[in-house]
Formats: C-alpha cells, structure tokens, sequence
C-alpha cells in the first residue's frame, strides 16, 4: 500500500524562515491611557508583508494590576459577561459543598448566582476607564488656592481576604491653571476603591490619578478605614482604624501647605 500523506499541522510553514511575526509598538503615552499598535507581518516572496494590525488602548491606571483577565473584562461582550458570571457561579456552589452547605437547600438555591451578580458589582471599577470617568471635566481657571474634598465614603474588598474595608477619603490639590470638576474626585475614589485594594496602594492611586490628570502643583490624599479582617476574624479588635496619606508635589516638599491640609480635614 503507498505510505499516507503526511498531515500537515495547522499553522506550519513549508520552510522554517516563513514565520510570522508580531510587532508591538507603542504609539502614544498619557495621562489617561497608553495606545499600542499591534502588527502581524508575514513572508511573501521573500519580504516582510504587512497582513494584519489594530490598535488598543489601555488606561494606564490599570497599568499597576493589568492582567489578561483585567483587560479581557474591560472589553467584554454582554456575552462574555453572563459566562463570567455562570463560572464564578458554579466556584460558589463548591464554595457552599465545602464549608458543610447543601447549595440545593431554599435559602441557598440562588445564593450562588446572587454572589457572582453581587462580587461583579462591587468590582466593577476594572469596567472603568478613569478618561470616561473624568469625561472632559477639566476647566482652565485661574485659581491657586487649595480644592478640597473632604468625607468621601468609601467601600473595597480587601484583596487578601475578599472582605469589605469601609472609611472616609479627603483629597486637596493646589491648581496649576486647571481645575477638575468637583464630583469627579468623588467619582475617582469610587473608581479605584470598587477593585480588589489595600488601603495604601488605594491611597496613592488616588493621588496619582489626580495628578495626571491636571498637573496641579501639588496633590494630598488621606484616608482612615476599618477593615473587617482585623474586626471580625484573626485579631478580632473592633473599632480599630487605620489611616493612609499620600502627599505629591507642594504638599510633599511644603510643611505649611501640608499643615493648612491637615488642619483643614481635622476640623469636622
């Protein structure tokens, strides 16, 4: 019998110089976003020929935590999401067999799709990008005095122990000829706190935000919450709370802007 043809795989190459090649170029960096340009060439007759390429962008205030499944939520179908949400379903059910449940109780027949429904919307900030956040809201005025809010409520998830971490946010910043809408701080803090978070690092990207954002002369952000890792398990202290600061600019290098800053938020 005449031998078989041998298959051939899917993807090769006749010759091993006939290889794809991806190139990722970074088009344009801000404060708001990075754009890369992601190209596909292939050999044609021996030159290198452009057969495919797109551009993306990626907001840098997810730079810091971006993985593929960051990026793959961030884009997500309607589709894609109700998957999402029936797999984290389907981990919860485990979750209920293993501590001693029966998930097919009553009480318990929903709570699965319920938790992935609820998790998904306390961590909603990974859907946001902070230039649709901030939406313009960004106005020339010649003010060079501090802006300060102060008592913004927040709520996170502890990223070492999925439980809620409650407390206030105050956040000043000396203008450098703009001025951010006032809600927008408010909306800023809300972004980064509805990701999984430790205090310091929420803090900071707060900051960091604000100062990309409109260059002022200075950013201060200070913030006390409780964690209910520490009041409800391990060490088991209510009442506790713990305080984060992150100062830039003239806050940082200035005592007496840094004091009019701290005097300001302690008279509530």
């Amino acid at each position: 019998m005449p031998a078989a043809p041998k298959k051939r795989m899917r993807g090769s190459r006749s010759s091993p110089t006939h290889v794809d090649r991806i190139r990722v170029t970074v088009m344009a960096s801000g404060s708001l976003g990075l754009t890369l340009r992601i190209t596909l060439t292939r050999p044609i007759q021996d030159q290198a020929t452009v057969v495919w390429t797109n551009s993306y962008q990626i907001p840098t205030d997810l730079a810091g935590q971006a993985t593929k499944s960051t990026v793959s939520r961030l884009n997500a179908t309607p589709a894609e999401r109700l998957a999402r949400e029936r797999k984290m379903a389907s981990a919860v059910r485990t979750i209920l067999e293993c501590i001693g449940e029966d998930p097919d109780r009553e009480g318990l027949l929903r709570t699965p799709e319920r938790y992935a429904q609820a998790i998904m919307w306390m961590t909603r900030g990974y859907e946001e990008r902070l230039a649709d956040v901030i939406n313009d809201a960004i106005f020339a005025e010649d003010h060079d005095e501090m802006v300060l809010v102060r008592d913004i409520e927040i709520s996170s998830l502890c990223e070492h122990h999925l439980v809620p971490f409650t407390g206030k946010i105050a956040i000043a910043y000396i203008p450098n000829r703009l001025v951010l809408g006032i809600s927008k701080l408010a909306r800023i803090a809300e972004t980064f706190s509805r990701r999984l978070q430790v205090q310091e690092r929420l803090t900071k990207q707060i900051a960091i935000a604000v100062q990309e954002a409109i260059k002022p002369r200075g950013v201060a952000v200070v913030m006390e919450a409780t964690h209910l890792c520490m009041t409800m398990r391990g060490v088991q202290k209510p009442g506790a709370i713990t305080t984060t600061s992150c100062m830039l600019g003239c806050f940082r290098t200035q005592q007496k802007t840094r004091e009019e800053f701290l005097t300001l938020i302690k008279g509530r």
